[in-house]
C-alpha cells in the first residue's frame, strides 16, 4: 500500500462514547490533487488495463481498495 495518497487526522473522543475509539483515522485523497498539470507524454493503460484499474493514466491510479471502505 502507498502512503502517498493516505491523509489522517485524530477525531474528537467523546468521554460518554459507547464504543472503544478509533484514536487515527486515515482516508485517501485521490492522486490528482499532487498533480499541477497532465504532462503530454504521460503512459496509458490499454483499454482492457483501464477499465479495470478506473484510470486511463498509471499515474492516476491511487491504489485504492474495496476492503478499506469507502475513500
Amino acid at each position: 500500500m502507498d502512503d502517498t495518497f493516505r491523509g489522517s487526522y485524530e477525531p474528537y473522543i467523546s468521554p460518554w462514547g459507547p464504543c472503544p475509539p478509533v484514536v487515527v483515522k486515515t482516508f485517501s485523497l485521490p492522486p490528482q490533487l499532487f498533480m499541477n498539470f497532465q504532462p503530454a507524454s504521460l503512459p496509458q493503460f490499454s483499454p482492457a488495463e483501464a477499465l479495470q484499474h478506473g484510470s486511463l493514466w498509471p499515474a492516476l491510479v491511487d491504489g485504492y481498495s474495496k476492503r478499506e471502505g469507502i475513500s
